[in-house]
This record gives C-alpha cells, sequence and structure tokens, in this order.
C-alpha cells in the first residue's frame, strides 16, 4: 500500500469500517459538547431576569409558579401558565393578580 489505498475488497471494507467508526466517535463528540454548552449556557442565565441579569424569585399563585424579578418588576410565566391562571380567570381574579404584582397600587 505505498500510496495509501486499499489493495483489495478486503482493505476497503475494513477501510469503510474505520471511517465509519470514525465518523460515528466524530458525532457523539459534537452532540457532547453541544450539550455541555447547553448546560453551561443554563447554569449561566437559568432564574435570571431577562431584563436586568438579576435573580428571579417564585412566588406560587392558584397552584402556579410566577417567576418574578423584584430588581426591575418583571414578571414570568412558564408554557401554559398564563392559559392556566385565565381559565381560572372569575371576577377579579386577573385584577388580584396585579395586585400581587403592583403591591395593590393603579397605574
Amino acid at each position: 500500500m505505498p500510496d495509501g489505498k486499499p489493495q483489495s475488497s478486503e482493505q476497503e471494507y475494513f477501510a469503510r469500517e474505520e471511517a465509519e467508526k470514525l465518523k460515528k466517535l466524530a458525532l457523539e463528540r459534537a452532540h457532547r459538547l453541544e450539550e455541555e454548552e447547553k448546560q453551561k449556557l443554563k447554569e449561566l442565565h437559568y432564574m435570571h431576569c431577562p431584563k436586568c441579569g438579576q435573580n428571579m424569585d417564585v412566588l406560587t399563585f392558584r397552584n402556579v409558579e410566577i417567576d418574578r424579578c423584584f430588581a426591575c418588576g418583571y414578571t414570568g410565566l412558564d408554557d401554559g401558565e398564563l392559559e392556566i391562571l385565565a381559565g381560572e380567570e372569575k371576577e377579579g381574579v386577573m385584577s388580584a393578580v396585579l395586585d400581587i404584582f403592583t403591591g395593590g397600587k393603579k397605574k
């Protein structure tokens, strides 16, 4: 094999097998690095306010966990939580929710 090319079908088979193994390992390594990067980003940003970057606190209102930043007043709801709160809406529920976050102050 002076020029680096396989000389028989057996050698070609093993060369393809080796190339497939290397490709699979490279894909696994890339996936692992991607997952590690996602984890680092989550650790950096999880439960931090998207407006001011301060830590957010969790309040429970009507069995819904609401994310609240007391530094700037940002309120966040996870997917489906607004629908849960709105679905339970009765007379004054939304005003009660607003009272929690505004301290009863009207704008």
